[in-house]
């Protein structure tokens, strides 16, 4: 392209464009912006402070970006577009994220690795660990769709506002329990450890544990991401998909059809 333009089209999972727009060089951000034309617009103007010579070229660009999953499942297509962005623009993507949507940076971890991790911050360090989380109770595991997808941004602010000594008692509580969900091979250690988990954060959050929501569920629940939509993890059998399908869920994946 010769012409100082980004042609900008964005793909769905079934190959349909849900956003396209042309984007003229200076971006400027107005008030008929639909909010995803303006997210798109402050990450490029975030990463032009990082890098000034970015979008600089006389040669205009042409960009598309193709989703694996409905993009209402927030499974990670944000964090994936701030890495994916920041690598072309070779910015960093967690100052991209600080700019922008905010938060600790670790699902932009999870973007840049292809194995699970374990994140911390520490004394304003990423401490980014690979980890095994195969368990041999895997085929046991799995992941439904609470039909709503939830602005993670918002949550993270309401985490913000606590205190420094409670976030370091709560930190130090996860991570003990996440070392040991990583260590344990029985699956009902597991399910005492996500009620455990569950239990700790909903006190921290002022919300009722999944659990509460599906109170016969024969298994246990445990809240991801967000609380309050996108995906929760359930232990459970066979009977699992029918359990959640016929109170209206229709999206339960089972851990290896999510991970592998």
């Amino acid at each position: 392209m010769d012409e100082q333009k980004l042609t900008w089209k964005s793909f769905d999972n079934q190959g349909n464009i849900w956003l396209e727009r042309v984007f003229h060089y200076p971006i400027t951000i107005r008030k008929s912006d639909t909010k995803a034309i303006e997210t798109l617009k402050k990450l490029f103007l975030s990463i032009q402070v990082q890098n000034p010579d970015f979008l600089k070229e006389k040669q205009g660009f042409s960009v598309e970006t193709h989703l694996e999953f409905s993009r209402n499942w927030g499974l990670g297509s944000s964090s994936t577009l701030i890495y994916n962005l920041a690598n072309w623009a070779a910015v960093n993507p967690y100052l991209l994220l600080k700019d922008t949507f905010g938060g600790s940076g670790y699902d932009i971890a999870c973007a840049g690795n292809d194995t699970p991790i374990t994140y911390q911050l520490l004394n304003n360090q990423r401490i980014i660990e690979p980890v095994n989380f195969n368990p041999l109770f895997s085929d046991q595991l799995f992941f439904i769709y609470l039909n709503q997808k939830q602005r993670s941004n918002k949550e993270v602010k309401k985490y913000q506002n606590k205190t420094i000594v409670e976030k370091k008692s709560i930190i130090n509580l996860v991570s003990e329990i996440t070392e040991l969900m990583l260590k344990v091979s029985d699956i009902n250690d597991f399910e005492l450890l996500m009620k455990e988990h569950e239990s700790l954060l909903s006190k921290v959050l002022h919300r009722k544990p999944v659990q509460h929501h599906f109170k016969n569920y024969f298994g246990q629940l445990k809240s991801l991401g967000a609380w309050g939509g996108d995906f929760i993890m359930a232990t459970g059998n066979e009977d699992t998909p029918n359990y959640f399908k016929e109170r209206g869920f229709e999206i339960v994946i089972s851990f290896k059809e999510m991970v592998f």
